[in-house]
């Protein structure tokens, strides 16, 4: 079989990151960064001034569309993580997709968005929220100096993450337009590297990478983790900082009547002008 250069490359178990979440589901969940996106994506939506009536929330692991903002629609489709990425949504028969702490799992984020596009009505909109940017990087760090010290090589133990840029160009490359991409940053803190990692296994949010280390971790491996996680990111009450990033993406897919973008040399007002009249009065 010829393989396919342009395929994506696969970096997730979406099988076991299922698994994970319904079993973090069936426990005690830890959910304030859900709870966080799911009164963000509120506030926003209350935000846009138009009736959106088939509505599909993709992949997101709790319940995203509460009352009384799900009344607000005619329908809405939850579509669950499975191992596919291929969306069951027919072409143009959708106003609005939602989707909370879900798109950093896939494997074709390009694809994902495009099908999405191809799903809403014109003038639909995409507005989600996903992990990005410099989220994790205290565990990252940690994890690759202790493996480095004790076992002389590095294995993948925080999932690659999307910055704002990338995101802003993919939505672009996908067709939407009007995209607009911002990030919330929330910093938590933890007393110690190993709380952290608990609360990571209550969200579902465990390392589900497909390179990710198959034979449990050396308990001195572990231990070198946290002390090297306190030395570089831990305040004097010596509580550590856990950095998570939620990217904010929204798109719309074209409409005739959306506002356009002037063309090159069309302004009838000129810029140096203004600034020489600012610098007079």
């Amino acid at each position: 079989m010829v393989s396919n250069p342009a395929a994506a490359p696969i970096l997730f178990d979406r099988a076991l990151l299922r698994a994970r979440q319904d079993r973090a589901r069936r426990g005690e969940p830890v959910t304030f960064l859900f709870d966080r996106v799911a009164e963000d994506m509120e506030e926003r939506l209350q935000a846009v001034m138009r009736d959106f009536s088939n509505v599909a929330e993709v992949w997101t692991p709790r319940e995203l569309l509460r009352k009384p903002l799900a009344d607000r629609f005619r329908s809405i489709v939850r579509i669950d993580v499975d191992r596919s990425e291929t969306l069951p949504l027919q072409p143009e028969s959708l106003d609005l997709v939602v989707s909370a702490l879900a798109l950093q799992f896939v494997n074709d984020l390009p694809g994902v968005l495009a099908q999405i596009r191809r799903a809403l009505r014109p003038d639909g909109l995409l507005l989600a929220a996903m992990i990005g940017g410099d989220s994790l990087t205290e565990l990252r760090q940690a994890f690759a100096a202790a493996e480095a010290e004790r076992e002389s090589g590095v294995s993948p133990r925080v999932a690659p993450f999307a910055d704002l840029r990338d995101i802003g160009a993919l939505l672009q490359r996908a067709g939407f337009a009007l995209p607009v991409t911002d990030v919330d940053r929330v910093v938590v803190r933890y007393a110690n590297a190993f709380a952290l990692m608990q609360d990571l296994r209550r969200m579902g949010a465990a390392n589900v990478m497909i390179e990710r280390r198959r034979t449990p971790s050396r308990r001195a491996t572990l231990l070198r983790m946290a002390e090297i996680y306190a030395e570089r990111f831990a305040d004097a009450d010596g509580r550590i900082r856990a950095t998570f990033d939620i990217i904010w993406l929204s798109g719309w897919a074209p409409h005739a009547g959306q506002q356009q973008p002037l063309k090159p040399g069309s302004a009838k007002a000129s810029l140096a002008e203004a600034v020489k009249k600012a610098g007079e009065t």
